[in-house]
């Protein structure tokens, strides 16, 4: 019997007079609590009760060691009950990692309902369009977008975003308007990525996936940069609806080639395989699902 256990077990018997008692109780033998307590006599050197044959009473040091038993395992308990709660409440400070572009425009509002919901929630939202291990970082959700890597964590799908092919009026005026993917090598490209050499996009092509070479006139590892250089008339590019479909609608930019659009982008919420998922988590991926489980 460890200690805390042997603790517990003397204040039953002092509790109840007997070792019996104690014992049901507890639901153990009585030899085991009777051992516990003789244990605990021995690793402090005093005799904690007096044993009669009708009944057991608590010597001095016993007494003062049963306050203070009391006092310890009422504190362990109460420790106990907060922690748990983390877990079963959703308490405390939430930490959430996104891209920079779908967070602007979309995770600020999903959190701030979220966060007006639970009250009792501090939120830290970090944006980088950079991969993030959450392991290392303490984050508890990350949000990414596209193929996923392989990894040790869970990844719960969110929603899906639209992929379109996008360029400002100005620009399809002075070069044309292509009008099938093999049109694109002749045009000026915006490409995702760190490199302005040659790059590869995805089309669609006869119900088909097939990769198109296309000549990247300007690169950027973020897409609101891509969308304004497309905007300005720069070329053609290629982001999710979430970044263009407002200038679609107003009219800064046109999609084109729609028939040969990408497959859709999938939204995943990563966080680390833990068999206690604490409530915090569980609850803000329940509700970025029900907030965003139409296409964004």
């Amino acid at each position: 019997m460890d200690k805390l256990d042997a603790m517990g077990a003397f204040v039953k018997v002092v509790a109840s007079g007997s070792y019996a008692e104690a014992a049901r109780r507890l639901g153990l033998t009585r030899s085991a609590v009777s051992k516990g307590v003789m244990e605990l006599e021995h690793h402090l050197g005093v005799r904690l009760l007096d044993r009669t044959t009708r009944r057991v009473a608590p010597t001095e040091a016993g007494l003062a060691y049963y306050e203070r038993c009391l006092a310890i395992l009422a504190q362990l308990e109460e420790t106990e009950q907060q922690v748990s709660r983390l877990h079963d409440e959703p308490k405390g400070l939430l930490k959430i990692n996104g891209p920079l572009s779908f967070g602007t425009r979309c995770l600020g509002k999903v959190v701030g309902e979220f966060m007006s919901r639970y009250r009792d929630l501090r939120v830290e939202l970090t944006l980088t369009d950079r991969y993030i291990d959450p392991l290392e970082e303490g984050v508890d959700v990350t949000i990414r977008i596209g193929v996923l890597k392989d990894s040790s964590l869970i990844a719960r799908r969110v929603s899906s975003t639209r992929m379109l092919m996008v360029a400002s009026p100005e620009y399809l005026k002075t070069h044309g308007t292509p009008k099938s993917p093999a049109d694109l090598s002749s045009h000026k490209c915006l490409t995702y990525g760190h490199t302005t050499s040659m790059q590869k996009w995805s089309l669609a092509d006869s119900g088909k996936l097939t990769t198109r070479s296309v000549t990247s006139y300007m690169a950027s590892n973020n897409g609101d940069v891509l969308r304004d250089a497309a905007v300005s008339g720069i070329g053609i590019t290629m982001l999710p609806e979430f970044i263009v479909g407002s200038d679609i609608a107003a009219g800064r930019l046109r999609s084109i080639l729609p028939k040969h659009a990408p497959a859709d982008l999938d939204i995943h919420a990563l966080y680390a395989p833990n068999r206690y998922l604490a409530a915090k988590t569980r609850v803000f991926i329940d509700f970025l699902v029900q907030s965003l489980g139409k296409k964004s």
